[in-house]
């Protein structure tokens, strides 16, 4: 199995007058091709800077951070871009469509930005809107469409350009029970039948559930890691919750 991520030693530092906050902390671990992993941790935790570190939103103090064996921490403004282009894809809480495209033009774009043929565009477009369920939205604009829906043509947006990873910042925070569990199912799907390699933050026990491996930081630190394996998605949950309340506030405790 291909090493997808590699972190080591991981830290980012941020200064505030005169005082010296350390938001990840020697932080190092492997994401292997097709895994699906939570990273979960209360307000602060850090676990939203590690993610932008890895998505090159921030930079890291030190550390290096590997994809698909290039240290992305090296890597200057114009390689970053076609970096992001190429092997990353991103799904955030609160959509981020472009209000003047409808579903099909937010998709495609990915698409054309990378530079894809526009004889192979539509057809990647079909086929990743069908497998997704939005197909029959793709006409329709974001403020014509539900946040469930809106959530998954950003997904679709994300994975349309097969990228080596998929990062996802609370992609279920902003939508109420229902929309949530079709956009797991859509998550599972691109896991486990597009192979897609999936890395999310999350608040939420439920929604890490549906992970194949979880992260816990505290205080800047990778605290503990649980391997679902063949255990049922309910006993991955109460495992979870255990960690949960051992760690104290500041996680969602929904079921």
């Amino acid at each position: 199995m291909d090493t997808i991520l590699k972190v080591r030693d991981l830290e980012k530092f941020y200064k505030n007058k005169g005082s010296l906050t350390k938001a990840v902390n020697h932080i190092s671990f492997d994401v292997q091709s097709g895994e699906y992993i939570g990273i979960m941790g209360a307000s602060g935790s850090g676990k939203t800077t590690l993610l932008n570190c890895i998505s090159t939103i921030d930079s890291a103090t030190s550390g290096q951070i590997w994809v698909r064996g290039t240290d992305i921490t090296v890597l200057d403004k114009r390689r970053l871009a076609k970096f992001r282009r190429e092997e990353l894809g991103f799904i955030f809480q609160d959509f981020n469509l472009l209000d003047t495209l409808n579903a099909r033009e937010n998709i495609a774009l990915a698409l054309a930005i990378k530079g894809e043929r526009p004889g192979t565009v539509e057809r990647k477009v079909q086929e990743v809107a069908a497998d997704l369920g939005i197909a029959d939205i793709l006409d329709k604009y974001p403020y014509e469409m539900s946040g469930g829906q809106q959530q998954r043509v950003a997904c679709a947006r994300a994975v349309v350009t097969k990228p080596s990873l998929v990062l996802a910042d609370e992609p279920t925070g902003a939508l109420d029970s229902k929309s949530a569990g079709m956009l797991l199912e859509s998550f599972r799907m691109m896991n486990e039948k597009k192979n897609a390699t999936l890395l999310m933050v999350t608040h939420d026990a439920f929604t890490a559930s549906h992970c194949k491996r979880i992260l816990f930081i505290k205080d800047g630190r990778i605290f503990n890691e649980l391997v679902k394996g063949s255990r049922s998605r309910k006993q991955f949950f109460d495992e979870i919750m255990q960690v949960v309340s051992y760690l104290g506030g500041g996680l969602s405790h929904a079921v």
